[in-house]
């Protein structure tokens, strides 16, 4: 098991970019996205796909790569941290 910190998902990160007064359906609509695929974003039900990272990058004024780094170490933690089949070596 990975000794790291367990990174957050990248929903728990977004909460912190978007301006407080302003409500999810706003924030989904100049996303170009649904209020519900925003809102299982932001609760952890789906993850950063390479298009919201886009579409949140343009909106805020970030990069792409920063949501897909965000998922990806995410993903990738949850992954190594659960029980898994032995796996063999291909080549030796």
């Amino acid at each position: 098991m990975s000794k790291q910190h367990n990174p957050p998902h990248p929903g728990e990160v977004l909460r912190e970019y978007l301006p407080e007064a302003m409500k999810l359906v706003e924030v989904a609509t100049r996303l170009g996205v649904t209020r519900q695929a925003l809102s299982a974003v932001l609760n952890g039900r789906a993850g950063v796909s390479a298009e919201m990272a886009v579409r949140l990058s343009k909106a805020l004024g970030t990069s792409a790569d920063l949501w897909l780094g965000l998922q990806m170490q995410y993903d990738l933690w949850q992954v190594m941290n659960k029980p898994m089949p032995r796996v063999q070596r291909l080549a030796a």
